[in-house]
């Protein structure tokens, strides 16, 4: 059994969070994990910017000066276990970031939902907080696209 705790946080004024993007998120995280074969309870945070928010994350952490769509940040290293919050008794996965301006544009151009990008998003982000990075070959980009498009599939929120 999977239990989620997702700690969102909306800093941004543009697009209206709903209830139903917040249960998006955290359905994506679990069926993430669910695919994955984890078990256990879990933990992750979840913050909502926009475009100049997430350009200064960016620009900050990983010294890039440009705004994306989604950054991750795990709580481990390659190979680490995950770190066990002593208070919650939950893993504790990582932070995630979605810009939901930029969100919105790229649902726009790929011809599909907000809901569904969102929901890709926060996908491609749980799949870096475990370890996948498709920015390392092009054998692990083909296997973690795979993946998002399982756990999508799955979810109902098909292209």
């Amino acid at each position: 059994m999977i239990t989620v705790r997702v700690f969102g946080t909306n800093r941004q004024k543009i697009i209206p969070v709903s209830r139903e993007l917040r249960a998006i998120v955290k359905r994506c995280c679990s069926e993430t994990l669910y695919e994955e074969g984890y078990k256990g309870d879990f933990e992750i945070s979840v913050t909502f910017v926009d475009n100049a928010g997430i350009r200064e994350i960016n620009k900050t952490y990983r010294d890039i000066d440009k705004e994306t769509d989604v950054l991750s940040f795990p709580m481990t290293d390659e190979g680490e276990d995950f770190t066990l919050d002593p208070e919650t008794g939950c893993y504790m996965l990582g932070d995630i970031v979605i810009s939901l301006e930029k969100a919105l544009a790229q649902a726009d151009e790929y011809g599909h939902s907000f809901k569904r990008e969102v929901a890709f998003l926060t996908v491609h982000s749980m799949l870096h907080l475990l370890g996948y990075d498709h920015e390392r070959s092009e054998e692990e980009e083909r296997e973690m696209f795979g993946k998002q498009e399982i756990v999508l599939e799955a979810m109902g929120l098909t292209r």
